[in-house]
C-alpha cells in the first residue's frame, strides 16, 4: 500500500531504481522515490488522456442501439424484442471473432499503428448502421463494430499491465470502467439533443445517432496511430537515463516483459492451473447481466412509465451509480491492498439489484434495483486479479484472451434472456442473474483462499533457505508466476 512521503522518517533513505526491496519502510509499506512519482505522473499524462477517449467511445458506440430503440429503429426497420435482443447479441459474435487473431497481432505488431487503423474502420462501421433497413442488414453491421471494437480491451488490459506496477494496476482499470460509465452519462446527455433532431433532413434520431459518433470514432484514431505510447520506453515519455532504470525495475514488479515469440509452454501452464477456468466463468456469469440490463436499460426504463427522452435522460444516474460503485471499491481494494474481499463483496451488489428489480412494486421504485445491477466493479477487480497475478507476457496475453471470451459469450447470452413474453419484469432472466453473481462470489472466494496458501508456501520455502537465488536479470527472461517462486500474489 503507497504512503505519502511526508510520513517516512527524516533518516529514511530513497534508491532512485525503487526496487521492491529498496523502496519498502521499517514499517514494511511500499514507497516510491520522488524521482519515480515524477516518472508515473509523466506516464499517466502522456498515456492515459488516449485510454479514457477510446474507451469512452467504445462504450458509447456499442451503446446507441440502446438509445435508437427509443428513437424509431422499431418502427423504421420493422424488428421485433426478440430480433433487437439478437441485434445485442450479434455485437459480442464479432467481438468473440477477432480475439484469436487478436492474440497474435498484439505480439506481432506496433499496438498503436494497429489500434489507430481499427478506429478508422471502426468508425466507418458505425456510421453505415445508419444505412440499415432490416434486421439482416443491422445485424451484420452489429457483428462488424463488435469485431473490430473487440481489439480495443485486450490491447489496453496489456499496455497498463506493462507500464504499471500491479498496486497501481488496480486505479486504471477501475479508471477504465468509471470511463466507461461516464460516457453513460455524457452520452445520454448527447442522446437527449441528438433526440431533438428527429427528423432533420428528413433523418430519424437513431440515425443521426449513428453518424454522429461514427464520424468522432473515425477521427480518434489518428492520435491514436501517431501518439500512443505503447511501450515502457516509449519515445513519447521522454526518458531520461535515470527514469529508464526506473522503468527497468517498474518491470520486475508488474512482472510483465514484452515479447514478439509466441510460448506454448505459457499457455500449456495455464491451461493446468484452477483459477484460469474460474477467472473465465467469472467473467462469463457477470456478463451475463451486464449485457442484458445494457442492451435493454432505456427499455426497461421506459416500461416504468417514462417518457422516451426522460428514460434517455435516466441513463445519466445509472451511469453515476456504477461510476459511484466503482469508485468505492478501487477506493477499499488499494486503500487495504485487498482485492479478493472486495471483489466478493462487488459480485453481491448486482444480486441485490436482480432481486429488487423482482420484488419492488412496478413503476418509477424500481429504479433503486436497476442502479444497483451495475457488474463493473467486480469485473473491473477481476481485471485486476489477472493482471496483478499472472506473469509471462504469453500467459498474460491468454489468460486475457480467455477471459474476452467468457466476456463475449456473457454478454451475447445475456440479451438473449430478456424474452418478450416476461417483460417488464424478466421473471427468468432476473432469477439467473441472481444466481450467477452468487456464484461468482463463491468462486473469488477460491481464488483468494487458493492464492493465499501458496504465497505461504512459498514464504516457507524462503525461511528454509530452499528458494532458488533470484535471477539478477529477471526482467528480461519472461518467467511465469508458476516459474518464479520469488513471485508473491496480490490477494
Amino acid at each position: 500500500m503507497e504512503t505519502s512521503t511526508d510520513e517516512i522518517p527524516v533518516n529514511e533513505k530513497y534508491e532512485i531504481s525503487s526496487s521492491l526491496e529498496a523502496g519498502v519502510d521499517k514499517y514494511g509499506r511500499f514507497v516510491k522515490s520522488p524521482e519515480e512519482k515524477k516518472l508515473v505522473k509523466k506516464i499517466n499524462w502522456v498515456f492515459m488522456p488516449l485510454v479514457i477517449m477510446i474507451l469512452f467511445v467504445q462504450f458509447i458506440d456499442k451503446s446507441t442501439l440502446t438509445v435508437s430503440a427509443l428513437f424509431g429503429i422499431y418502427e423504421d426497420t420493422h424488428i421485433t424484442h426478440n430480433e433487437f435482443g439478437w441485434l445485442g447479441s450479434m455485437f459480442y459474435v464479432g467481438y468473440l471473432c477477432i480475439q484469436l487473431p487478436n492474440q497474435y497481432l498484439l505480439q506481432r505488431v506496433q499496438i498503436s499503428k494497429y489500434l489507430g487503423a481499427i478506429l478508422f474502420i471502426w468508425g466507418v462501421t458505425l456510421a453505415c448502421h445508419a444505412l440499415g433497413q432490416n434486421f439482416a442488414q443491422l445485424a451484420g453491421l452489429r457483428f462488424l463494430l463488435g469485431f473490430w471494437e473487440g481489439a480495443t480491451y485486450p490491447a489496453i488490459f496489456l499496455l497498463i499491465s506493462t507500464l504499471y506496477r500491479r498496486s497501481e494496476q488496480v486505479l486504471w482499470f477501475g479508471a477504465m470502467f468509471a470511463a466507461n460509465a461516464a460516457s453513460i452519462c455524457i452520452g445520454s446527455l448527447i442522446a437527449y439533443g441528438v433526440g431533438k433532431m428527429d427528423g432533420h433532413l428528413g433523418i430519424r434520431a437513431w440515425k443521426w445517432s449513428m453518424i454522429i459518433f461514427g464520424i468522432v470514432t473515425f477521427f480518434l484514431g489518428f492520435p491514436f496511430f501517431l501518439f500512443l505510447a505503447d511501450k515502457p520506453k516509449s519515445r513519447w515519455f521522454r526518458l531520461t537515463p535515470e527514469e529508464e532504470k526506473i522503468v527497468d525495475e517498474r518491470s520486475r514488479d508488474n512482472a510483465v516483459v514484452q515479447n514478439k515469440v509466441i510460448k506454448q509452454e505459457h499457455m500449456y501452464e495455464a491451461l493446468k492451473d484452477p483459477r484460469l477456468y474460474c477467472f473465465f466463468f467469472i467473467s462469463l456469469l457477470l456478463n451475463l447481466q451486464n449485457g442484458a440490463i445494457s442492451t435493454f436499460v432505456s427499455q426497461i426504463i421506459n416500461s416504468m412509465g417514462f417518457d422516451p427522452l426522460t428514460s434517455v435522460l435516466l441513463n445519466i444516474p445509472y451511469g453515476a451509480s456504477i461510476v459511484f460503485f466503482v469508485g468505492v471499491a478501487v477506493f477499499l481494494s488499494h486503500h487495504y491492498d485487498e482485492i479478493g474481499i472486495i471483489a466478493i463483496l462487488s459480485s453481491l451488489l448486482p444480486m441485490l439489484g436482480a432481486i429488487l428489480l423482482l420484488v419492488l412494486p412496478h413503476g418509477p421504485v424500481q429504479l433503486l434495483g436497476l442502479y444497483c445491477s451495475t457488474t463493473s466493479s467486480a469485473y473491473t477487480l477481476l481485471q485486476t486479479y489477472i493482471s496483478s497475478n499472472v506473469s509471462g507476457y504469453t500467459k498474460k496475453i491468454f489468460y486475457t484472451s480467455g477471459n474476452l471470451v467468457a466476456y463475449c459469450i456473457g454478454n451475447f447470452v445475456g440479451p438473449l434472456m430478456m424474452v418478450e413474453h416476461q417483460a417488464p419484469r424478466y421473471i427468468g432472466a432476473m432469477i439467473g442473474f441472481a444466481v450467477a453473481d452468487f456464484l461468482c462470489a463463491l468462486m473469488f472466494f477460491y481464488v483468494r483462499w487458493s492464492q493465499s496458501k501458496e504465497n505461504k508456501r512459498r514464504l516457507k520455502l524462503k525461511e528454509e533457505g530452499l528458494l532458488p537465488p533470484e535471477p539478477e536479470n529477471r526482467q528480461e527472461i519472461d518467467l511465469t508466476d508458476k516459474e518464479d517462486l520469488h513471485f508473491v500474489y496480490r490477494l
